[in-house]
């Protein structure tokens, strides 16, 4: 191997450095969007929908409310990640005998399991009643999150 091969391999390596590290910011980029858009959805059904809302454990400050919101969705992207793909999976004949709408339900679904694991932390998000509040929360969440990411610009 002559120099000139050495130093197209030095850089062929250099580039393959920075292509994962371009990789890995799109990749944390692409999750704090999720994560923002799920607070600013879930925030937005809290002011619409009664039955559901916050409750602060250790301060009011407006921090701690955006913080709340902020962990919240995080907790609702991660509960999205790993237990929708298997209802969904499971459920899958019920959504093809209602055309698609028992996505809401199994949105209801994920917004209650985000609910019941927030109890464990000091953030405490709440779904009142499954049917009309987790619903009709379910619905906000799904338009607003739509929205959002029609507004924000893609790569």
């Amino acid at each position: 191997m002559d120099r000139h091969e050495v130093d197209r391999a030095r850089v062929g390596a250099g580039a393959q450095r920075a292509a994962k590290v371009v990789g890995h910011n799109r990749l944390m980029r692409a999750a704090a969007i999720t994560i923002a858009v799920n607070a600013v959805a879930i925030w937005v059904a809290t002011l619409v929908v009664p039955g559901l809302g916050i409750e602060t454990r250790t301060g009011e400050g407006a921090w701690h409310v955006v913080l709340t919101f902020v962990v919240v969705g995080l907790v609702f992207g991660v509960v999205n990640a790993v237990v929708k793909p298997v209802v969904t999976v499971l459920a899958l004949p019920l959504y093809l005998l209602t055309f698609g709408l028992f996505a809401f339900v199994v949105n209801a679904l994920m917004l209650q399991i985000t609910s019941w694991i927030s109890t464990a932390t000091p953030l405490v998000f709440h779904v009142d009643a499954f049917f009309w509040d987790a619903v009709l929360g379910a619905v906000v969440v799904t338009f607003v999150t739509i929205a959002l990411h029609i507004a924000l610009p893609r790569d």
